[in-house]
């Protein structure tokens, strides 16, 4: 990307000219397990990228092999944002990673670099290319306890007392009436303000979207493959040192997946040697649901993870950066709202 230059010749009318006025960036997304940061990496290598991570645990200090987090090696010297930035003992809401990776979104731009946003949270990913702003209403722990007691039905005809339109929302939006996270986020709202009030959207980017997925044998296997890898490499050891340092094992519950298998292992809930049984069952339900997420957006380019493939969303984002646009500032206020870039 070039920087800004007053006598940049204008461009020509048989260039493809986007009308945008938004920054661009690449969005690699899907679920977990399916090689997203070595395609970020990738890209990053080729067209002078930076990658910000868009992953709920990630964002934490300590929370590396149960996270997937990228090492340094893995990196190749290609800079990453958003990790290792909050104490797992506080909570980190997407209003705070919207603002914080805006913010990191602005340095990238400012070093005429092309950020890659890359990551299975598409909470966040929504947040921060979309603008998206959720309500700010804080997690109930005493009226989620209560809710995880419900069968997946009856949460659903309880939305529906509380909000039915939003029930009619989520029933509309790719099963998310069988989804028990929105189902009890949406009751949780409703509960404190009344009903779910329409998501707001501001887009920060134009970005393209390149999604990774398997077929279900395959990420079956190559989940069960990352959790043997893992304790191996000291997964459990990372769980007892988070205890040490002071994170609760109702925290590490919180985090879920690795995290709250491994804390029932240290807590004497479950043996070690049902752990990795459990915990397979438990990310494939997570997948699940970052599939049913993730098939709202239209516009998601869905690839198999193979070199050939890599090679062809290295031709997509070639041709999608091609296509210039009619502004050439970069303009991010503190880290929110509208952003352009030639």
């Amino acid at each position: 990307m070039e920087k800004a230059n007053k006598n940049r010749p204008k461009t020509s009318l048989t260039e493809p000219v986007s009308p945008t006025l938004l920054p661009k960036a690449v969005v690699v997304c899907g679920p977990t397990a399916t090689g997203k940061s070595d395609l970020a990496v990738l890209l990053a290598k080729k067209f002078n990228g930076e990658v910000i991570s868009a992953d709920s645990r990630q964002v934490y200090k300590g929370l590396d092999l149960g996270s997937g987090k990228i090492t340094k090696k893995e990196m190749l010297g290609v800079p990453h944002y958003m990790l290792d930035i909050e104490n797992p003992k506080k909570i980190y809401t997407v209003d705070k990673f919207s603002k914080s990776a805006l913010k990191s979104a602005k340095e990238i731009l400012n070093k005429n670099k092309l950020p890659i946003i890359c990551g299975g949270t598409g909470m966040y990913i929504d947040a921060l290319v979309d603008g998206v702003i959720y309500p700010q209403v804080l997690p109930d722990k005493k009226l989620r306890k209560e809710l995880s007691t419900y069968t997946t039905e009856n949460l659903y005809k309880k939305l529906i007392l509380l909000d039915s339109n939003r029930a009619q929302q989520l029933k509309n939006d790719g099963g998310g009436e069988f989804n028990r996270v929105r189902l009890i986020r949406s009751i949780e709202i409703a509960e404190k303000l009344g009903s779910v009030p329409p998501l707001v959207k501001n887009p920060n980017f134009e970005a393209i979207f390149i999604g990774l997925d398997f077929d279900d044998k395959t990420m079956k296997d190559r989940i069960l493959l990352r959790i043997r890898a893992r304790m191996k490499k000291g997964m459990l050891k990372e769980a007892e040192r988070l205890h040490s340092e002071g994170v609760s094992f109702k925290r590490m519950h919180e985090f879920g997946l690795e995290y709250g298998h491994m804390a029932s292992v240290l807590e004497g809930k479950i043996y070690k040697v049902e752990f990795e049984e459990l915990l397979a069952k438990d990310i494939w339900q997570f997948v699940k649901r970052q599939r049913t997420w993730f098939k709202r957006r239209q516009e998601i380019v869905w690839i198999k993870p193979t070199p050939a493939n890599f090679k062809k969303a290295e031709s997509l984002v070639k041709k999608f950066l091609s296509v210039k646009v009619h502004s050439s500032k970069t303009n991010i206020k503190n880290g929110k709202n509208r952003s352009t870039i030639n």
